[in-house]
């Protein structure tokens, strides 16, 4: 039996760097974005505050780049505070790095298993697909997903009983499938 699971998000994720004013190491995103113009330049910064006292981060989203080479509808998501622009720029890679960010996603997600009731056949073989680049451990996802403990989910895995073409253990944030046999 093939079941599809999606990994949602349901929140935008905390970023994760230290704050200058209060050492806190978690920003939440303000989903607002501050545009400054210097002649043919343009810069962008996606805005954040401090869940501690509230001071403002600014990551680097556009540096030094011709306005002519911006497209006008990702400057006008800018100049508009876009809330889809803001997740999208927390998942981008080139913004995370080039900020040295990055992303709890504790509390941010959902497992949809489109109705786990049909758990008890044999051997059931299970699709994960993920959203976003949500990064969460597979053994927590198929405890959830199979109303396990994480540690029985440990042991089907030692015993060969669940497996899997990606490794189980770690933290994924691709798609991938696994096999489980009762």
């Amino acid at each position: 039996m093939l079941k599809n699971w999606v990994v949602v998000p349901t929140c935008l994720p905390l970023v994760l760097r230290r704050c200058h004013a209060c050492a806190s190491e978690r920003f939440r995103a303000s989903g607002k974005f501050r545009v400054n113009a210097h002649h043919k330049l343009i810069d962008a910064w996606l805005l954040a505050l401090c869940t501690s006292c509230g001071e403002t981060a600014k990551f680097t989203v556009l540096e030094r780049m011709n306005v002519r080479s911006v497209r006008p509808e990702l400057l006008d998501r800018l100049h508009g505070n876009d809330p889809g622009l803001t997740a999208e720029l927390l998942q981008d890679p080139v913004v995370l790095r080039r900020n040295r960010i990055a992303l709890d996603w504790d509390n941010a997600w959902h497992l949809d298993t489109g109705g786990s009731d049909d758990l008890d056949h044999e051997v059931i073989d299970v699709s994960v697909r993920f959203a976003a680049r949500i990064a969460v451990r597979p053994v927590r996802l198929i405890a959830e997903g199979c109303g396990l403990s994480r540690a029985e989910v440990e042991r089907l895995i030692a015993e060969e009983k669940l497996m899997s073409a990606v490794r189980l253990s770690g933290k994924l944030s691709g798609d991938f499938t696994f096999m489980l046999k009762r």
